[in-house]
């Protein structure tokens, strides 16, 4: 246990749950009381997703472009990505694939997340359509992520211990995958119903 779950796992996992709270704060602070349910989750999950891409993997760019690179860094932020690339080798050597997915990731979908947060409280519809583009980016980010390592046997991928398994691939990545296509068969609800609505008013008229 002490090889495996280290003071820089332990700083790691309780920076996520910061972000997570403050993710939760904003919710609080931006929302008016009145907010559905739907709405605060939306948010509070689209403000820890946006924390999450512009300061973790914000972080892992930075060490990972021009020249750079995980294994050969210093620093606290530094540590926590070579405690990660424990478990997914290819992250303490900025592969070129996952180097262009977080590219995408940091400087796309990361102020997609804001914008959408925006129009959560401006109460625009129209975040729908924006929650469907955010989710299909995150969802294909994920596959591309790990599916280039599976067809050639996960070489890359050490699944010998539980942290590294259950933890680092498994949990922080499927939060990725489930939560946005919850939100995005809720979006598609949202528009489909309105244009079958505007469609039978149409016929009616």
């Amino acid at each position: 246990m002490d090889q495996i779950f280290t003071l820089t796992s332990l700083y790691s996992l309780l920076g996520v749950a910061t972000i997570a709270g403050a993710a939760k704060a904003a919710s609080s602070a931006l929302l008016p009381k009145g907010a559905s349910s739907q709405d605060r989750w939306t948010f509070i999950w689209l403000a820890f997703d946006a924390l999450i891409h512009f300061s973790y993997e914000g972080s892992w760019l930075y060490y990972s472009t021009f020249g750079r690179q995980v294994n050969s860094s210093v620093g606290p932020l530094a540590e926590m990505w070579k405690e990660y690339s424990a478990a997914d080798f290819r992250w303490g050597v900025a592969d070129s694939t996952i180097v262009s997915l977080e590219l995408l990731t940091v400087l796309g979908a990361a102020p997609m997340c804001l914008y959408i947060i925006y129009q959560i409280v401006k109460r625009d519809p129209a975040r729908h359509y924006w929650i469907i583009i955010l989710s299909t980016a995150e969802l294909y980010g994920g596959w591309m992520t790990f599916c280039p390592d599976w067809l050639i046997g996960s070489p890359n991928l050490n699944t010998s211990n539980w942290l590294h398994l259950w933890v680092y691939l498994v949990f922080m990545n499927v939060i990725w995958v489930i939560i946005p296509l919850i939100l995005m068969v809720e979006s598609y609800g949202h528009i489909a119903g309105a244009l079958r609505s505007t469609q039978k008013k149409a016929k009616s008229a």
